[in-house]
Parts: structure tokens; C-alpha cells; sequence
């Protein structure tokens, strides 16, 4: 992500506006992280705290919410958020509805809108489609696609082939064919264009239950044929007024896989936003990153991941560690991320049968396959050195057993790795891209006494990975390594020694009771020292979250946010190894991430993001502020909640003229797309919505 990979001609002004801010001294500037101190730790002032209790266990404050904390009490709040089932959140799920395929079960997603595997084995199969009217329309245009696709692909090829072999004089006259008829055969090709787009716009203008039969009712190829004919517009226009089923349905037509995908990222994306329930929100990101799962791991993950984050992250974010550790082990997302479902034990009746299948087979590549099928230790290996005891544990022949952390005890090794993964052979999901959910196969579950971490395991089936799991859940070890990194996450980069140990023992004592962990750390007078006030920068998705929080901008579509985490380098289940982001700030600070970050927080602000609405005159509430400086300082109280500096004041007095930065901002995050003046979202007030990017995109706001 560094400056080299963003156009000279597009950021210009936004260069300059990063370097006359300082930005590129942020991590510099920084306070030091907080050392363990014998003496008693220095408090941040009162005031200050309510700030930053928003600031760590929020995406960022909305204008009044300090003042509502205040009122309620912090305290009061913070044990409120530890239990969200005590929050209304019926807003957030409203905006939500429109979302209807992620509430439902995995197995009827992928029942109703099927992935490209189950697909391609239906048209090998020959299977017949549903006779519900609306899959089996779902089912055809999806199938019709792929088959047009490898048509596609079969055409190019044959093309590529068959002018290197064919004779110049007849690919000469081919072509002059070809022109000697090109006056009629394009008119005929206009106008029948012509007819076909009348008729697509007479689909569109009928009311939205008629029009969804007529759709559903079009043929595969008249379907292709009716959305290729509509221009942007009328492809919105043709989802005005559809019920969120109806809408979804449209969208599936034209691709399960990418409405599936959409949907998934979207929703998300709102929840982070709009929830009332921000510690859960806040805390079910950070167990999505510790358990990574990569979204484009396989055509069937996209599928998976909405029953990941609803059934398995988002209810135990705040409840026991080891009942997330068995529950996301058994999840089918993180049986196929780490191909756990495939992992069968060298001596299991699964190998034995594979191996005389084998011997029986005459198609050199299905022999080898079969050969092949054996042990799998990836997730065995993630699940000790990212989920639980941690890298800093494994022992090696660079790091011996007597250099490890005592937490570790004697570390595992790589014969550890083995064991896990053995008793964890039979832990699968019988058809990933079916929606079928976890079973214990005992065919594939290698036999025998296992050693791990110098305990054995007695043969004993499914319990003997609940057994490995628990002792991977109470390790001494485990309790450092996820007070560690919710320490890094809520508190600094390089956390106090005397912080970490503390939270590990309130870990350990209430058998890894996340709250407790957490009420631990909020306790501790770490936690509120002015070291750590302001001193975590944001990582990209808390960047976008809370800008668009700041600025209470309503959110009809989303996707614009989703693109431009992508664009900052940081795509919701973006990480495609197993260890997640980094929440620390040299992963994301260098010039051409700021510069990204100034260029988002312009185009947000500047209401150039399609369906982000802002709407400053609102939000500012007093048309009387006298001057551009008063405008200013009452944009620093609703979107810092406290005092800019005098150089980010003077900086954004001296650049909220700059238009050209709005422009370039547009061109980088609408897909070069430039609304004119009256189209113009939230732009009743220009003037502050320049100042409001600035302040968004500023060193104080890069901070939490």
C-alpha cells in the first residue's frame, strides 16, 4: 500500500493537505506506550474519560454521545454494553431487513441460491431443477451463465487456435465478408437494440409484483438479454418498490454468489455502524480477525460466513473463550478455511478403504487423489499458534524449551501439531457447498493413544478433540496471549507488562470469562493513564466506521464503505492468512495510506460516496455562526469532541476552499463518478463539508 501505487495526477491536493497537516509524523508523535510503574499510575482528567471509554470500546462517538454516557454514568454504560441483550437494537435490525438471506439457516442459503460447485455438478448429473418458480428461474439463469461462460472460454480458444493454423488468403476474405455486410447487419442489429430496450423499460414501469412475474417468468436468456439492456438508472428503477425478498430474488438472477457476498459485507458493515450494541459489535470484529476466515478462500466461504459471524462469533463474543474455541472448531467455515473437513487419520478405516480404492483404479489422476487423502495438520497447527497457546510457544531448534515464556510450561512442538491434528481426524462437514454442518465421521478418525503437550489422550471419538480443546483453553499460555492482544487492541501497541499479567489472572480464575477480562481491564488504572489517552491510531475499518458515525451520515447502501476498505487496504474477511489483521500502527501508516485516508474522508464528507447521506446544515442546527472560524470550531466539538490543535485549525481554515480536493477525493472513491451541483448529496453546505473531511482526515482523528 505504499506511495508508489497512487496516480501523481489524483493527489495532488490531497498530498499536500496530509503534508501541511503533519500527518506523516503521527506514529512520531505519538505519546510512549505505558510502562509498568512502581509508583501509582497518573489518571486522565474526568472529562477526558468518558471520551475515551467511547474512543476504545466503541467505532467512535456519535455527536451527543458523550453527553449521554455523562448522564447515564460511565460505569453504568460500560456494565450496559457488557450485556447487550439489554439494548434496544430494533433500529439497527430495520436497516437490516433488507437483508433477508442473512437471517436464514447455511443450509437453506444454499439451498435457495446455490453456489458454482453445486451447479457444475447438477449440470455433470444432469439433476433436475426445483419446481418452485422462483429457484428454478435462480437455478437456470446461474446455470445458463456458467455454461455461457465456458462457451466463452472454449470460443477464445478455439479462435486463438484456429487463426494460427488458418491460411491468410481466406482470413482476408473472411473479413471482407464480414465488412461487405457490416452497413445492414449493424442497422438491423440498432433497431432490433431498439425494440429489445422498449420492451425491458415496459418490464420496468410495471408495478412491482407484476414485474417480478414477469421476470421470474423470462427464460434464462431473455433474462441476460433484459438486464444487459438496461442502462444504471434503470436497473435501480427496476428494484423500486420490491419487498426485500423480491429485491434479493433480482439480485440472484443476476448472480447468487455475488448477492450472497454483497449481503454478507453489507450487513456487517451496517452493524458496525449503527449498532447500539458497540461493545459486541466492537469485540465480535476483533474475534472475526483472531479467528480469521478468508472470504475468497473457495466458492463456497461466502456462503458459510454469514452463519460464522451470527451463530458462532457474535453470541459468544462477550460469553466464555473455550466455548468460541469449540464452537468456531466446529464451524463449517473454519473447517473448510483450514481444510480440517478433508483431514483423515493415516490408520482410520476412511485411509485403509482409499488406499484399496486406489489400488483399483485405472484413471492415473483419480489414483492419485485417492492416494493423497490423508492427515491434515493446518488447523490442527492454527488452532495452538494463532487461536490459543501461541507461536511464542512452539519449541525449535532456534528456540529451545528453556528460552519459552513460563506461561508456556515446556511449548509444543511439531509432533504436538500431529497429535492435535489426529484427534481432531473426523471433525468434518460431509458437503461444504450443500450447507451441511458439522459431524463427527468415525471412519476418518485415526485409532489409538495420542501425547499432546505430554498428556495422552486415550482413543475415545469425538471427545478426544473437546478434550485437547479444553486443555488449549485453560492454558496458562492461552490467558497471555488473549489479554495480550485485547490489550493491544483496547489499550496500546506495546501494553504494560503489569496490565497483561493482571487480565491473564482475572482470565485464568474466572475460566476465561471474557467480561470479567474485560471489566479487569477497565478497572486497572492502565487503562486511564494519559499515556495511552489518544495514542492507538485506527486501523482502516475503524477509520471508515467511525467517520461515518461521526458524521451521522444515513447509509442506504453501503457498498461504496466496502469498496473503500478495500481501497485503504483492509477488506472485511480480506486476510487471506490464518493470522488476521495487525491492530497495531505501523501496519497502517505510511504516506500513501494517509493520503487514501484524506481522499476517503473528502469524498464522505463532500456527500460524493452514492448512497452516504450527510447533511452538515442539519447537524451543525444554528444557520447564525458568524464566520468560517465559528463553523469550524463547532465541527471540532461534534466531530472530535474536543479542541482541534492550532495547527490542524489553522490548516483546515487556510485548506476548506480547496474544490480540487473534493474532485480528486470523488474521482478515487465514487469510481470516478462526479455528481453534479444539484445532485449533490448533503451539500447544502459546502463550506462545511470541506471543513468536516479535513477535520475527519486529521491527526486527531486518525487517533482513538
Amino acid at each position: 500500500m505504499g506511495f508508489g501505487r497512487i496516480s501523481a495526477g489524483h493527489v495532488v491536493d490531497a498530498m499536500r493537505i496530509v503534508v501541511v497537516f503533519g500527518l506523516l509524523g503521527l506514529v512520531v508523535g505519538m505519546p510512549l506506550a505505558a510502562r509498568a510503574q512502581a509508583t501509582k499510575v497518573k489518571q486522565i482528567e474526568e472529562q477526558e474519560k468518558v471520551l475515551h471509554a467511547l474512543n476504545r470500546f466503541t467505532f467512535g462517538p456519535r455527536p451527543g454521545d458523550v453527553a449521554a454516557v455523562e448522564a447515564m454514568g460511565l460505569q453504568r454504560w460500560f456494565e450496559q454494553q457488557l450485556n447487550p441483550q439489554s439494548i434496544d437494537d430494533s433500529a439497527l435490525e430495520q436497516r437490516l431487513a433488507v437483508f433477508p438471506a442473512m437471517t436464514i439457516s447455511q443450509t437453506e442459503l444454499m439451498e435457495r441460491y446455490p453456489t458454482p460447485q453445486r451447479l457444475r455438478q447438477m449440470i455433470r448429473t444432469r439433476m433436475p431443477l426445483p419446481s418452485n418458480p422462483v429457484e428454478h428461474a435462480i437455478y437456470a439463469d446461474d446455470i445458463a451463465r456458467l455454461e455461457a461462460q465456458k462457451a466463452k472460454q472454449a470460443a477464445v480458444q478455439t479462435a486463438s487456435t484456429g487463426n494460427a493454423m488458418q491460411p491468410a488468403g481466406m482470413q482476408v476474405a473472411g473479413d471482407m465478408n464480414a465488412a461487405g455486410g457490416g452497413m445492414d447487419a449493424s442497422a438491423a442489429a440498432q433497431e432490433e437494440k431498439l425494440y429489445a430496450d422498449l420492451d425491458a423499460v415496459k418490464v420496468v414501469n410495471l408495478p412491482p409484483d407484476a414485474r417480478m412475474r414477469r421476470i421470474v417468468g423470462m427464460s434464462a436468456e431473455e433474462f441476460m438479454a433484459f438486464r444487459k439492456s438496461l442502462r444504471p438508472q434503470e436497473l435501480k428503477a427496476a428494484e423500486e418498490g420490491l419487498s426485500p425478498t423480491q429485491r434479493e430474488t433480482f439480485e440472484a438472477l443476476q448472480g447468487g454468489p455475488r448477492m450472497v457476498g454483497t449481503e454478507l459485507l453489507q450487513s456487517r458493515m451496517l452493524r458496525d455502524i449503527y449498532s447500539e450494541r458497540q461493545l459486541q459489535a466492537v469485540m465480535t470484529d476483533f474475534w472475526l480477525n483472531h479467528f480469521n476466515v478468508y472470504l475468497r478462500k473457495n466458492q463456497n466461504e461466502p456462503y458459510l460466513l454469514p452463519a460464522f459471524e451470527r451463530d458462532v462469533i457474535r453470541p459468544n463474543a462477550l460469553g466464555k473463550f473455550e466455548d468460541l474455541l469449540v464452537a468456531t472448531a466446529k464451524s463449517p467455515a473454519m473447517q473448510v478455511y483450514l481444510d480440517n473437513w478433508q483431514s483423515i487419520g493415516p490408520n482410520s478405516k476412511a485411509a485403509q478403504n482409499s488406499a484399496r480404492a486406489a489400488q483399483r483404479a485405472t484413471n492415473p489422476q483419480v489414483k492419485q487423489a485417492l492416494k493423497d487423502r490423508g492427515l491434515n495438520e493446518n488447523y490442527g497447527r492454527e488452532l495452538m499458534e494463532l487461536h490459543t497457546i501461541g507461536v511464542q510457544c512452539e519449541v525449535s531448534a532456534d528456540r529451545p524449551a528453556k528460552n519459552l515464556d513460563k506461561s508456556c510450561g515446556k511449548g509444543y512442538t511439531q509432533q504436538d501439531v500431529i497429535a492435535v491434528a489426529k484427534t481432531l481426524t473426523g471433525w468434518t462437514v460431509d458437503r461444504p457447498d450443500e450447507g451441511s454442518e458439522f459431524k463427527f465421521d468415525e471412519r476418518r478418525h485415526e485409532p489409538g493413544t495420542k501425547k499432546v503437550l505430554g498428556k495422552k489422550i486415550k482413543e475415545n471419538g469425538e471427545a478426544e478433540g473437546m478434550q485437547v480443546l479444553h486443555m488449549l483453553a485453560t492454558s496458562p499460555a492461552t490467558a497471555k496471549l488473549i489479554s495480550t492482544q485485547l490489550a493491544v487492541r483496547f489499550v496500546s501497541d506495546t501494553p504494560p507488562p503489569a496490565l497483561v499479567d493482571r487480565m491473564a489472572k482475572a482470565f485464568a480464575k474466572s475460566h476465561g470469562d471474557i467480561k470479567v477480562v474485560l471489566r479487569t481491564m477497565f478497572d486497572s488504572p492502565e487503562f486511564w493513564s494519559p499515556e495511552v489517552y489518544r495514542a492507538k491510531v485506527k486501523t482502516p475499518v475503524e477509520f471508515v466506521v467511525s467517520a461515518v458515525r461521526a458524521s451521522e451520515a444515513d447509509v442506504t447502501d453501503a457498498q461504496p464503505l466496502v469498496g473503500a476498505l478495500n481501497r485503504l487496504g483492509m477488506p472485511l474477511y480480506g486476510m487471506q492468512t490464518p493470522n488476521g489483521y495487525s491492530w497495531k500502527a505501523d501496519a497502517w501508516v505510511n504516506t500513501g495510506d494517509l493520503v487514501d485516508r484524506m481522499n476517503f474522508a473528502l469524498a464522505l464528507s463532500s456527500g460524493r460516496m452514492n448512497g452516504v447521506k450527510t447533511d452538515w446544515r442539519g447537524l451543525l442546527g444554528d444557520a447564525s455562526l458568524p464566520d468560517a472560524a465559528a463553523k469550524e470550531q463547532r465541527l471540532e466539538a461534534l466531530l472530535l469532541d474536543q479542541p482541534a490543535s492550532e495547527h490542524t485549525r489553522a490548516t483546515v481554515l487556510g485548506q476548506f476552499q480547496n474544490t480540487a480536493a473534493q474532485d480528486d477525493a470523488a474521482k478515487r472513491f465514487s469510481a470516478g463518478r462526479i455528481l453534479n451541483a444539484s445532485a449533490r448529496q448533503g451539500q447544502d453546505d459546502r463550506d462545511a463539508g470541506m471543513m468536516a473531511g479535513l477535520l475527519l482526515g486529521s491527526p486527531e482523528f486518525q487517533r482513538r
